[in-house]
């Protein structure tokens, strides 16, 4: 017999979000990673790498994670 975790009422206890939610989350936490990842080196501070690569890089995973907050559960 399988148990299952319940609320006080026996309600069954739900996410705040959906799978596709967490993956999306997860996914832009990967993405800024990568642009902070690519902030880091010994080259030059003026490379185009560093000042304007990465700072949309890091962006574009902050906006993926504000749409997979956002997103509606599916």
């Amino acid at each position: 017999m399988a148990l299952k975790k319940t609320t006080t009422d026996n309600r069954p206890v739900e996410f705040v979000f959906g799978k596709s939610n967490y993956r999306l989350m997860l996914i832009a936490i990967a993405v800024i990673v990568l642009g902070f990842i690519l902030m880091m080196g010994e080259t030059d501070i003026y490379d185009f790498r560093k000042i304007v690569l990465a700072p949309i890089v890091v962006l574009i995973g902050f906006t993926i994670g504000f749409f997979a907050i956002l997103k509606k559960r599916s």
